[in-house]
């Protein structure tokens, strides 16, 4: 194995020699049915560092991690701790060695307080729990790194950012002295994020070592001590990180290519106006999920729809592909009104949409790709495969879609090839010549490569003259497509800016509720 190292000999929290090595794991290899996940992998993290796991998806960083905090157990190879040999049978036993993992997706009960998911599973609490004591402790170990949460606050009544810190106190609160962060900044708006890296610092400044795992590349060449980059299993070299490393190198290192993730804007005027808008309402059991809306998207036109999750943007898609119906307002396509006339004449007046759930809704995980491009085709009785497989294979062959051939089923592409099925159907036409294209969370999961291929293909359309509505909970991904800009908070549209103009302090803060200013 070849490594093109650039190794670091201490990062910003090191004083004098380096630091101690916490954790370290020697020619790792880890095998999964057909997969070779890990092949002899080299990966250390000193005590008060940020280490960073960087890598595509399937590159095997997830599964070396799970090994680091004893979730998988590596089939050959062996770790050290402190510089004593250690095997981890359980997640348990890698606690017992201070070693935790925070997961992307929270493991939390929602109906218990802060302090009762910080104590759950705990083997050092006595049989009847003094709940004051249990505060005291979970309050003071969370303010002593920067945490500050309510040990009686519900968890289910707390954001996103508020239960990512439940979890890091649990960790710490269970004696972690290394914690192996998974994508931690995927759900958070910047003032979050700016937060968490506050957080970090405060950890590691007190000696706890953070191995960090992400795909953002600005994040952890600003975040990381060292970056180790991982491409099919192996380590393809290791880096500094703290600004003396580009995203460009990170990148190469990480798909062998140079990547262009550059902002991208209409490189034509705006034509006519495609998609309209007005005063759009719609309420479910009393809730209102979306107030008052007015918008509009041109010809030629990328129009960004920026907001946290669960702040109507799938509502607001639904409705305007005609699969729901607003209480209140109107929908017009091409001039022609779609107000609740359901999806097919949408689709009919020049509607294409990629919903956020790929493999739930956008595709048959169990068709074709050929199938699954026939769907929102007229519909006849005897389905003519044969006379459409050529146009499939072109499809495949355009928009780069890794699969054996057009009779390749769905379920078994990865999550970047699935979105390219989705967005050749949609862009190739269906009922109608495309005019509108309403794309949901379109690179979410996708590794860097396939990013690129994604936004090379939105910047494509918009060039061809369609309208496109970007709604996408990545702000980074925003601020580089989008012609405007439009923050949803609570249903409402709460923020309006050219992207060109777009702050990303003034972004986010309207994101998380606390700029208002400019609305549309």
């Amino acid at each position: 194995m070849t490594n093109t190292s650039h190794e670091v000999v201490k990062g910003p929290h090191h004083s004098g020699d380096a630091a101690p090595i916490a954790l370290s794991a020697h020619s790792i290899t880890k095998r999964f049915p057909g997969v070779l996940a890990n092949d002899s992998v080299d990966f250390d993290v000193r005590a008060g560092e940020v280490h960073t796991l960087l890598g595509e998806n399937g590159a095997g960083k997830s599964t070396l991690a799970a090994m680091l905090c004893g979730l998988y157990q590596p089939d050959s190879g062996y770790m050290l701790r402190n510089g004593e040999p250690i095997s981890l049978s359980s997640p348990r036993a890698g606690l017992q060695h201070g070693i935790a993992m925070v997961h992307q997706h929270f493991r939390l009960v929602e109906r218990f307080t802060v302090a009762e998911n910080v104590v759950l599973g705990s083997r050092n609490l006595s049989f009847t729990l003094n709940r004051k004591s249990i505060d005291d402790k979970v309050a003071a170990v969370a303010e002593s790194y920067g945490l500050p949460i309510d040990p009686q606050a519900i968890v289910g009544d707390l954001s996103v950012g508020q239960r990512q810190r439940v979890e890091i106190v649990k960790a710490l609160y269970q004696g972690a002295e290394i914690l192996l962060l998974d994508e931690p900044t995927a759900v958070l708006v910047p003032a979050e994020v700016e937060k968490l890296f506050e957080n970090v610092h405060a950890m590691t400044a007190a000696g706890k070592s953070i191995v960090f795992i992400s795909h953002k590349l600005g994040e952890v060449v600003e975040i990381s001590d060292r970056v180790t980059v991982l491409r099919g299993g192996r380590v393809t070299g290791h880096v500094s990180g703290r600004g003396t490393t580009d995203t460009k190198e990170l990148a190469r290192l990480m798909v062998g290519r140079d990547i262009n993730l550059s902002t991208q804007r209409a490189s034509h005027p705006t034509g006519h106006e495609v998609l309209q808008i007005r005063e759009l309402s719609l309420e479910s059991e009393g809730v209102n999920l979306l107030s008052n809306i007015s918008f509009n998207v041109h010809e030629g036109e990328m129009v960004g729809i920026a907001g946290v999750a669960g702040n109507g943007q799938r509502e607001l898609a639904d409705t305007i592909a005609g699969l729901l119906s607003p209480t209140s307002g109107s929908i017009s396509i091409g001039g022609a009104m779609a107000t609740d006339r359901g999806p097919i004449a949408a689709r009919e007046l020049g509607l294409a949409y990629v919903p956020e759930d790929r493999l739930g809704m956008g595709l048959v995980p169990s068709m074709s790709i050929l199938d699954n491009l026939l769907l929102t085709r007229d519909r006849r009785i005897i389905v003519d495969r044969a006379s459409v497989r050529p146009e499939a294979t072109r499809l495949i062959e355009q928009f780069e879609i890794k699969a054996n051939d057009a009779d390749h089923i769905a379920r078994k592409l990865s999550g970047g090839n699935a979105q390219k099925v989705l967005l050749a159907r949609e862009l190739s036409g269906g009922r109608a010549a495309t005019k509108l294209l309403v794309v949901c969370s379109p690179t979410r999961g996708l590794d860097v490569g396939a990013i690129e291929t994604v936004r090379r293909l939105l910047d494509d359309a918009r060039s061809a003259g369609q309208a496109i509505l970007l709604i996408s909970e990545d702000l980074d991904e925003i601020m580089s497509l989008a012609d405007r800009i439009l923050v949803l908070y609570r249903g409402a549209i709460v923020h309006e800016t050219r992207g060109e103009a777009a702050q990303l302090a003034t972004v986010g803060a309207a994101m998380a509720g606390l700029n208002t200013e400019g609305a549309a």
